[in-house]
C-alpha cells in the first residue's frame, strides 16, 4: 500500500491499483474503507471489480462502498458495487455523497 494525501492506493495483480480512502476508525475496531476502481476507459470491464471485491473479502478493513468510475456513460449497480460515469462521479463526490 502506498498512501499519498490521506489517499492509500493499493497494488494489484497486473499492476492496477485501487483506491482506498479511509472513512473512519474506532479503537478495536476494522478500519472502515471506500474502495473506488478509476479507470480510463469508454466501457467498463467487470475484470476490473476483482480487487475491490477481494478487498471487500478481506479480513483486515470494513468496506463501506465499493465504486468503479470509468469514462462511459451509464451507470451500473449490481449487489453492493456501484459503478458510475466520471463526470456524474466527480459531481456526486464534490457534493458529499460519495465519501
Amino acid at each position: 500500500m502506498h498512501n499519498r494525501k490521506g489517499v492509500t492506493y493499493l497494488s494489484c495483480e497486473g499492476g492496477r491499483r485501487t483506491i482506498v480512502e479511509a472513512v473512519g476508525r474506532r479503537a478495536g475496531r476494522l478500519p472502515r474503507v471506500a474502495a473506488i476502481e478509476v479507470k480510463r476507459a469508454g466501457r467498463w470491464n467487470w475484470s476490473w471489480e476483482k480487487p475491490l471485491r477481494s478487498l471487500a473479502q478481506s479480513s483486515g478493513v470494513k468496506v463501506d462502498r465499493i465504486v468503479g468510475v470509468y469514462c462511459g456513460s451509464r451507470y451500473y449497480f449490481v449487489d453492493d458495487l456501484q459503478v458510475w460515469p466520471h463526470a456524474e462521479f466527480v459531481k456526486a463526490l464534490h457534493a458529499g455523497e460519495i465519501l
